[in-house]
């Protein structure tokens, strides 16, 4: 009984869940008369026939006059840019930090760690001096280079490092390996669960990512997909609720995706990282 009940919670819970995204889905492909009605219905049907009446003309409008088409092209390209990248400059440090010794080494990463405790707003104003003096201002690289490193994720990466047996290091290193080979040969491939969640995670926050590309993004060619869809919502045209939908599937539908390829990992990751301090 105990049992059922819990599927039962479950059950309603995934339901509650899903249904907002299903209706999203759904009203992304009706028309003005199926949305406005007295009662309101998931699919869009014809009310003579009960056949499918749905219509491409949404997605149609919001990638090409609403630009979400070139800015989902944008965020897709920095994204398969700087999530790599992040990933590689946080392991090489996050490595740093667990295995190397050098002066100083827990002290910078205690200073590290209290610079998490500073809002990121605060960061903002500094951000844009040192992105406009470097000439990033209002390009894609602007998006990639102040965001490729992240100390939340080198401390993820730390912490998993830490719990890999020191023997493995030290046979390497007798074998005639370098610190470099070591990482490359030992270190990552036993860290495939961690490197999962951080770029997961990674990939998530920066294609959902608003503030920055809104402050630094001036030309609408290089909007990324959560800009454009807030400039859409803000148009006469695109704030119709069809169109609003059409563009947040476009937004959502990748998430989905690498979350559901990479679920088994995300959960693995999850219950190893942060074991050993």
């Amino acid at each position: 009984m105990r049992r059922l009940s819990i599927y039962g919670a479950l059950i309603i819970l995934t339901l509650i869940s899903v249904v907002p995204f299903l209706w999203m889905l759904a009203t992304s492909f009706k028309h003005g008369s199926d949305i406005y009605t007295k009662v309101p219905q998931l699919l869009p049907l014809d009310k003579e026939t009960g056949e499918w009446a749905g219509t491409l003309e949404n997605y149609s409008y919001v990638m090409e006059i609403g630009g979400l088409g070139q800015a989902f092209l944008n965020s897709v390209w920095i994204t398969l840019v700087l999530v790599p990248a992040k990933l590689l400059v946080d392991a090489l440090a996050a490595y740093a930090f667990a295995r190397i010794p050098f002066p100083g080494r827990d002290k910078i990463f205690v200073l590290l760690l209290g610079g998490m405790m500073v809002p990121t707003i605060t960061l903002l104003i500094p951000r844009i001096h040192v992105t406009q003096a470097l000439g990033m201002f209002d390009s894609p690289w602007g998006l990639i280079v102040p965001n490729i490193a992240s100390v939340i994720d080198i401390f993820l990466l730390r912490q998993f490092f830490l719990s890999i047996p020191k023997e493995l290091e030290e046979a390497a290193l007798i074998d005639g390996g370098g610190r470099m080979q070591i990482f490359w040969r030992v270190i990552l491939p036993l860290s495939k669960p961690v490197l999962a969640v951080v770029t997961i995670t990674s990939f998530l926050f920066h294609w959902n990512d608003l503030v920055w590309p809104l402050v630094v993004l001036n030309d609408p060619e290089l909007y990324t997909l959560p800009l454009a869809l807030q400039q859409l919502v803000a148009s006469p045209d695109g704030g119709r609720a069809y169109y609003i939908m059409a563009g947040a599937t476009l937004a959502v539908i990748p998430v989905i995706v690498v979350l559901l390829i990479f679920q088994r990992r995300i959960l693995a990751g999850i219950a190893f990282t942060g074991l050993k301090a």
